[in-house]
């Protein structure tokens, strides 16, 4: 049986033609925000356990440039589109995975392309997280307009890709408890799950691979609790869902719970920046050794541990299996 996808994206063209507040909406002008938002989908939700809600945050006037301004009419330059689609892909391999162990029958995902999320200055302290604001702080801030827009439900996994290519506070990205895992209501919280993705870094420091693979990764923590990576890796850490494969002698082909993890701990060790989580590659799903490896390549398809593992928590979440 075939994934049941269903897609609201928005329909608007992405000439080149940019008018003065357009320019002003790519770095972050209020005047402009009413514009950055049209032809953006309603969010609307079905029934089910699996909503992802995808939101851009303000991309800087240079990569606007860097993109001839494609995509600047509802803020999703090529980079969040092809974010946006790799997250996609990965829920249909999940959803084809179930449907063919006649599991997850029925059930469909929703995926959407939400409004931009400013960051406002009044967010931030006069200090350095002001100019680098710390991975905590992005994601309370998103945390806050979510709410502002009553767009918690208690099972949406909200997915902020942001461009800040030169904050290490926030890395490659991230999530953090107790806004970690789809359907978890900790100290009084919703159940939604926020997690962001620093498209500006890897589009900067890496490549559109690496892009690809990071916003499924960041966008399959909040499915990963500890205790079903457990029972299906041996291990509590996502990062050991992955594979690092080699292809050839010298080439080694990453997934994207590997992704930022299945090289050595140093620069430019397959990503330019080492990811600062758990993992260790004798705990890999598979992982085939980087000695000798000079080519590093990345694939969108998960790891047979990955989907097994998303695979149950959408149950659980379905109540098809109890939690414990």
């Amino acid at each position: 049986m075939t994934a049941s996808l269903r897609t609201r994206l928005s329909t608007s063209g992405t000439g080149t033609l940019v008018s003065r507040r357009e320019l002003l909406a790519s770095i972050g002008g209020a005047v402009a925000v009413s514009q950055t938002t049209r032809g953006v989908a309603a969010q609307t939700l079905g029934d089910g356990p699996l909503h992802i809600r995808v939101y851009p945050g303000p991309v800087a006037l240079r990569a606007w440039l860097r993109y001839g301004f494609d995509g600047i009419r509802d803020n999703w330059p090529p980079p969040f589109r092809d974010a946006f689609a790799a997250i996609e892909d990965a829920v249909d391999q999940i959803l084809t995975y179930a449907h063919e162990r006649d599991r997850l029958e029925g059930l469909e995902a929703h995926i959407e392309r939400a409004r931009l999320v400013q960051f406002p200055l009044s967010a931030t302290p006069l200090s350095s997280e002001a100019v680098f604001p710390s991975r905590e702080t992005v994601l309370e801030v998103f945390r806050d307009q979510l709410r502002e827009r009553n767009a918690l439900t208690g099972s949406t996994c909200h997915v902020l890709l942001c461009w800040a290519p030169l904050n290490y506070r926030v890395g490659y990205g991230g999530t953090l408890s107790p806004n970690a895992i789809v359907g978890a209501e900790i100290d009084g919280t919703a159940g939604d799950a926020g997690t962001v993705a620093n498209v500006g870094a890897t589009e900067l420091w890496d490549s559109r691979a690496v892009t690809r693979n990071m916003a499924i990764h960041e966008t399959l923590h909040p499915f990963l609790p500890s205790a079903i990576v457990e029972d299906v890796g041996g291990s509590r850490c996502s990062h050991d869902l992955g594979t690092a494969v080699r292809t050839d002698e010298n080439t080694l082909r990453v997934s994207p719970m590997a992704t930022a993890y299945a090289g050595p701990d140093e620069f430019g060790g397959g990503t330019r920046w080492h990811g600062r989580g758990c993992g260790n590659h004798d705990a890999f799903h598979r992982h085939d050794g980087y000695e000798g490896i000079d080519h590093w390549t990345y694939t969108t398809e998960l790891s047979e541990a990955t989907l097994e593992a998303v695979t149950r928590t959408l149950e659980r979440l379905a109540g098809q299996e109890p939690w414990r």
